[in-house]
């Protein structure tokens, strides 16, 4: 007979090992709870026992799923040949379980299961995953629904542009630019404007590149000055692509940079050494994120003045200090001690004692800082 006991918490339990367990007999027919608890038996053979009683019980399901990747070889076939067996939408109704198995070094049988459910079978099948809270089974949904074509360049887009996962963006964003023929402007309300409308950068990135792909080069211009280098490097490919050199545009941006504070970054990342110093003028801009752009724009020419960057650590702006910081890193040994120590006084701003801590680490004071 099969024994268990449980301490008066009922939070632990402890097997009677001096139960004879060669073969598992009962006295009466388990329940489905019984044989909850012989299925985790640490003996192998009142596992597989168990697994013989646990044909065409549902509930027991997760722990056949678990059991599937057992160490012990009688028990993991025993458990496979069960859940070969199963209806495929209760595979799927335990997609997460499954998946998190599959991480195991045997776990693979039970995923390989549910990916064939989700490739076969009715769309609703995999409709029902897609909206999962569980990432790993969202992914999976997605991936199947993209190689079965079951979802339009609408939705893909929609998805794209709103998913809070990077993986299923990146998924949904390649399958709906794929959906746009070469060379023509149909889909660019339903694809193209979702994904330039999203918030993510890697899916404006795709949005710009297929503006290339339904011939709408000029379009991209106004996304040079997108606040992510990703998208303004994909806006100048497809300008230039179109026979469109971005450098002027960036040159006459910079002239009256407040409503487009990137322009400083993106004339330094395309343009010519002689740009530096109109580059280096927004330094004293009045508008904070035009002189962090600056820094950004100065770093991509390699024309970083240590003299024109150093003032701006004590610059009210938190984000001017960050990139002044990044851009004093490779000569923070420049910079005297005392004044890194001024800003770390109490009264200084958070954004300032961040720096100081940061380039005193570059200086190798890690014993200072402790103390």
């Amino acid at each position: 007979m099969f024994h268990s006991n449980a301490s008066p918490s009922g939070r632990r339990l402890r097997w009677d090992r001096d139960t004879q367990l060669p073969t598992l007999t009962w006295s009466r027919k388990p329940d489905d709870a019984e044989l909850a608890l012989a299925l985790c038996h640490p003996d192998g053979r009142t596992r597989e026992a168990a697994l013989d009683l646990a044909d065409g019980r549902p509930a027991l399901l997760p722990l056949i799923v678990v059991r599937c990747a057992d160490w012990v070889g009688p028990v993991r076939d025993r458990a496979r040949a069960l859940l070969v067996g199963t209806p495929p939408d209760r595979l799927t109704a335990h997609a997460a379980l499954i998946l998190r198995v599959g991480r195991r070094s045997r776990g693979g049988f039970a995923q390989e299961l549910l990916a064939g459910a989700l490739r076969e079978g009715p769309a609703a099948r995999v409709e029902a995953l897609l909206g999962s809270d569980d990432r790993a089974v969202a992914r999976l949904a997605h991936r199947a629904a993209v190689e079965r074509g079951l979802l339009p360049a609408k939705r893909l887009a929609r998805t794209a542009a709103r998913h809070d996962d990077v993986a299923v963006r990146d998924l949904c964003a390649d399958a709906a630019v794929a959906t746009l023929a070469e060379g023509s402007p149909d889909g660019f309300a339903e694809v193209v404007a979702v994904l330039l409308g999203s918030k993510h950068a890697w899916v404006r990135s795709a949005g710009v590149t297929a503006l290339r792909r339904v011939g709408r080069h000029s379009d991209a211009e106004p996304f040079l000055t997108d606040r992510s280098a990703v998208v303004r490097a994909c806006a100048r490919w497809v300008l230039r692509q179109g026979g469109t050199d971005p450098v002027p545009l960036y040159r006459a941006l910079c002239a009256d940079p407040t409503p487009h504070p990137a322009a400083a970054a993106g004339l330094g990342e395309c343009g010519t050494p002689e740009d530096a110093d109109v580059v280096r003028a927004l330094l004293t801009h009045p508008t904070p994120a035009v002189r962090a752009y600056a820094v950004a724009g100065l770093q991509a020419l390699d024309a970083t003045r240590f003299d024109d960057i150093r003032p701006l650590l004590d610059d009210p702006s938190a984000a001017v200090v960050r990139q002044a910081t990044a851009s004093l890193l490779p000569s923070a040994h420049r910079i005297p001690l005392e004044a890194l120590h001024q800003l770390l006084t109490p009264n200084r701003p958070r954004h300032h004692q961040v720096a100081a801590i940061r380039l005193l680490r570059a200086q190798g004071m890690h014993r200072q800082l402790t103390a």
